[in-house]
C-alpha cells in the first residue's frame, strides 16, 4: 500500500553502525576472517586426515571388566563374592569381645556392679565386634568394629 502512495519501501533496516553513527570506514582492530577461513587466519582447505594417523583396518577388541563395589560390613550377614574361593556366598557371623564390651564392663564396675553383674556385656552380642567369614572356605572376609 505504501508503494502505491508514492513512498519507497526500504529494502532493509539500517545497520547498527549506521544507526549509532559509528564510522564504518574505520579499520577493525582485529582482522575479520573472510569466507573459507578459520578465525585464526589460516585457510581451511587442508585435507581432513592431515595430522591424524590413517585409519587402521585392525579389528577392535573389547574387554569387559567387572568391578565389585566395596562391601560394607555391619552386624548382619552380607551376600557377596568371596575373594578367596571366588564363590557367591552369604557370610557367616562370629562375635568377639571388643572395645565396646570392655568399656561397658568397666562402666558397670564404676557404677557398683562388682558382684558379677559387670560381666553381662560379655553375654550380649549387640556389644561385641562381628567377624564375617566364608561358609565354604572359612576365610575371614571382613570385620565390623563397634568402636
Amino acid at each position: 500500500m505504501s508503494a502505491a502512495s508514492g513512498n519507497p519501501v526500504p529494502s532493509a533496516p539500517p545497520s547498527y553502525e549506521e544507526a549509532v553513527g559509528i564510522n564504518v570506514n574505520y579499520p577493525h582492530p582485529y582482522p575479520v576472517p573472510g569466507p573459507g577461513q578459520k578465525p585464526d587466519g589460516k585457510g581451511s582447505d587442508l585435507p581432513p586426515h592431515m595430522g591424524q594417523p590413517p585409519p587402521a583396518n585392525n579389528p577392535i577388541t573389547v574387554q569387559t571388566v567387572y568391578v565389585q563395589q566395596p562391601v560394607m560390613f555391619y552386624d548382619r550377614p552380607v551376600q557377596m563374592r568371596c575373594p578367596s574361593c571366588n564363590q557367591v556366598i552369604v557370610t557367616r557371623l562370629s562375635y568377639d569381645s571388643g572395645a565396646l564390651t570392655w568399656l561397658s564392663c568397666g562402666g558397670l564396675c564404676l557404677l557398683g556392679c562388682v558382684a558379677g553383674c559387670c560381666l553381662i556385656p560379655f553375654c550380649i552380642d549387640a556389644l561385641k565386634d562381628v567377624d564375617h567369614t566364608c561358609p565354604k572356605c572359612s576365610a575371614l572376609v571382613g570385620s565390623y568394629k563397634r568402636l
